[in-house]
């Protein structure tokens, strides 16, 4: 069979164990195990499967994963968003369009610290939502603001997705997740710019709130309640950048300040605590189940010769680096509106890596953008997850308007993502400190 037919043959035979709604890693494993059968003529290189398997699962890089989750589950069930909610509103001056700055930045924040863009679409939807609709703001602006500022969470570190691509791509973990950043910032900032524009253009969406009067004594009170929770964003950072810590032990620190701070500021108790561990556990058994099952899936590839190939087919083409780049991140943002963001990884990740090297693009900024379009994916219509997260807890919002709601922050993205490749020392400066 040539090598281009095994390929889709490949890609397609996994979208459809896929629409099954068959697990991921089984889906993963049904493959391999045909592929073997087909190459060898029996199960004799099972041993293969198993002894990948066997080196991802023990690779000591998946220990940040679970210390991610456990971070992001203390700072949700401890109740500090209510903290850090009344922090934000009350550094935001009483300028047009200002629940809608709280929410971008809110949701920011709390990507930053959790990783999960549908965890904070779905508290930002059911906490933050009711309360600018009940103010007389658009409904439509405050979801399109929700969604686009929760899906900065796999973009700003912590991140468990730029640690799943860092192990795939066999890139820095330590770079991928400090090189989100400045990115994050910007987009953040471009969200807001937008908000505020059309808060101007027509006030009817975005009517002045009385909160943005509050006392000085007040407004001073409540961020530095809030002043401690930077100490958690700080302690992971601040190790990575200045080597002290790999982004595992970084995260081990991480975990350790949000316990303390928590537990004297928030409401985390014991039980909360201990829900905060069994539910790390279940979130870690099904993604490291997902990545052990599925890395061996490259070594088929590799096999059937079909990666070398690819590499040698688009290496020779005669089309520009600009367009090389174009197509390359084309994909990915046009299939992950129909598949989950971690399978998409790691069904291209293996393909893309040798591709990326053949063609001198600096990898950092390359699987930088290349997580930002996964983070698109999450709010693209029809199947981002992201959006049924929040629809899921705002009954009274047709799933039509989510869509209708997201599409100008898409954009927003896309303009972004342009900048980040016209300008590449926007991704590399802080990574460049390592």
């Amino acid at each position: 069979m040539e090598w281009w037919l095994l390929l889709l043959v490949a890609f397609f035979l996994l979208l459809g164990l896929f629409a099954t709604g068959l697990p991921i890693f089984l889906a993963f494993l049904a493959l391999n195990l045909c592929a073997l059968l087909y190459l060898t003529g029996g199960f004799g290189s099972v041993l293969l499967i198993i002894n990948s398997m066997f080196d991802t699962g023990t690779s000591i890089s998946l220990a940040a994963i679970p210390l991610f989750i456990l971070l992001g589950e203390i700072l949700f069930r401890s109740g500090s968003v209510h903290i850090l909610f009344n922090a934000v509103d009350s550094l935001i001056g009483n300028i047009r369009a200002r629940l809608y700055a709280v929410a971008i930045a809110l949701s920011t924040i709390f990507g930053a610290l959790s990783g999960s863009a549908m965890a904070v679409a779905a508290m930002m939807g059911s906490s933050l939502l009711p309360e600018m609709r009940s103010r007389g703001y658009d409904r439509n602006l405050s979801v399109g603001a929700l969604l686009a500022g929760a899906s900065l969470a796999p973009i700003i570190p912590p991140s468990v997705m730029a640690v799943v691509l860092g192990i795939l791509s066999k890139v820095s973990i330590a770079s991928l997740l400090i090189a989100g950043i400045l990115p994050g910032i910007l987009l953040a900032l471009a969200f807001f710019i937008y908000v505020w524009i059309r808060g101007r253009i027509d006030p009817t969406l975005a009517p002045l709130s009385p909160r943005a009067n509050m006392p000085a004594r007040e407004r001073v009170a409540a961020v530095l309640r809030a002043a401690p929770f930077l100490l958690i964003i700080a302690s992971i950072l601040g190790f990575i950048l200045a080597g002290i810590a790999t982004p595992t032990e970084a995260a081990a620190v991480g975990c350790v300040t949000a316990v303390v701070i928590c537990t004297l500021l928030a409401e985390l108790t014991w039980e909360k605590l201990v829900a905060c561990v069994r539910s790390t556990a279940s979130i870690t058994t099904v993604v490291t189940t997902i990545m052990v099952s599925s890395v061996s899936f490259s070594q088929v590839l590799n096999m059937t010769g079909a990666t070398f190939k690819l590499v040698e087919a688009v290496t020779s083409l005669d089309l520009p680096t600009v367009v090389m780049f174009i197509l390359l991140q084309i994909l990915p943002f046009v299939l992950c509106m129909f598949i989950d963001q971690i399978a998409l990884m790691i069904m291209l990740v293996p393909l893309y890596a040798p591709i990326v090297l053949a063609l001198g693009f600096d990898p950092v900024w390359f699987w930088t953008i290349f997580l930002i379009n996964m983070s698109i994916g999450g709010i693209t219509p029809p199947f981002g997850y992201t959006l049924f997260a929040l629809h899921g807890v705002t009954h009274d919002v047709p799933l039509q308007s989510v869509f209708r709601a997201v599409l100008p922050f898409i954009g927003i993205f896309v303009l972004v993502i342009a900048l980040l490749a016209i300008f590449p020392d926007i991704v590399l400066f802080l990574p460049s400190f390592l």
